[in-house]
């Protein structure tokens, strides 16, 4: 296992510790009928503190959960808590699908230390360790120190000049969205794919709530034609998948590919942004 992913026994030998830093980064598609925040009040890991990623980004962005602003990040990261010297682990209720995106975000704002619990809040409530319920219980404010690194974040300019460039773009949709088959869920933005963009869809190296083997994440970008070792930028819907395959890029010993933050809601709803499908 990758220094990132953690197993469920590693955090249980760890429940209490002061510099570990547990993380509820659940978020769910708004079709899907879940309510993250109700979820954590139901049942969640013993000290973990709710990371909503709605909440916790640039309100004055038009696109869903853009990358909040250094100062912003730090305030909500103090406020629970959270310094940057600490040990964060972060789970998600799907076992394997938010948690990417609250990792990528602790990542970029520079959290010296941070990790996704492997199979989530279902492997470990399958396995009987203890959870907790009721309110987020009042923590000590800290103060998170931000090294924000820019250049993780790739804005549309820099996805442009990537295609232009011939670096890799890798999108995490589903294929028939990918090939612009199905129609996009969020209104305004229309079908398809960036001119020269790579599909692996996120879903297909996830099993059981958890990333395949590096072996198999390994051919399931070179059957794309996607070399994990090269430079890339990852991108998907509105930022979230995106930072799954990102995920699986570092846990195959590369380092952290850009994110496309705005993703497809941006380029697709861009008239002037160039769209191929099939």
């Amino acid at each position: 296992m990758s220094k990132t992913l953690v197993s469920t026994e590693w955090l249980a030998e760890r429940l209490g510790d002061p510099n570990v830093a547990i993380v509820d980064a659940s978020w769910y598609m708004p079709k899907s009928g879940r309510d993250a925040d109700a979820d954590y009040l139901e049942g969640h890991i013993p000290g973990a503190v709710r990371f909503n990623m709605d909440e916790v980004a640039d309100h004055t962005a038009d696109l869903p959960h853009t990358i909040a602003s250094p100062g912003f990040f730090a305030s909500a990261a103090g406020a629970l808590g959270i310094t940057d010297e600490m040990t964060v682990v972060v789970y998600d209720g799907a076992g394997l699908f938010a948690a990417p995106r609250v990792w990528w975000n602790f990542h970029v704002m520079g959290a010296k230390d941070v990790r996704v619990l492997d199979g989530g809040f279902p492997k470990w409530k399958a396995e009987g360790r203890p959870v907790e319920s009721g309110k987020q219980k009042p923590r000590l404010k800290k103060t998170f120190d931000v090294n924000f690194n820019s250049d993780a974040v790739a804005r549309f300019d820099d996805v442009k000049e990537a295609l232009a460039q011939g670096t890799q773009v890798v999108d995490a949709r589903s294929p028939g969205r990918f090939r612009g088959e199905e129609e996009e869920p969020r209104p305004g933005v229309e079908p398809g794919h960036m001119p020269g963009a790579r599909n692996v869809h996120y879903a297909s190296i996830i099993e059981d709530g958890r990333l395949k083997a590096p072996d198999e994440l390994r051919a399931a970008f070179e059957k794309a034609g996607v070399d994990p070792a090269k430079p890339m930028v990852t991108t998907c819907g509105s930022g979230v998948s995106a930072a799954i395959l990102a995920l699986a890029v570092e846990t195959m010993g590369n380092g952290v590919p850009r994110l496309y933050d705005g993703s497809w809601t941006e380029w697709g709803s861009n008239p002037d942004a160039p769209k191929e499908r099939g």
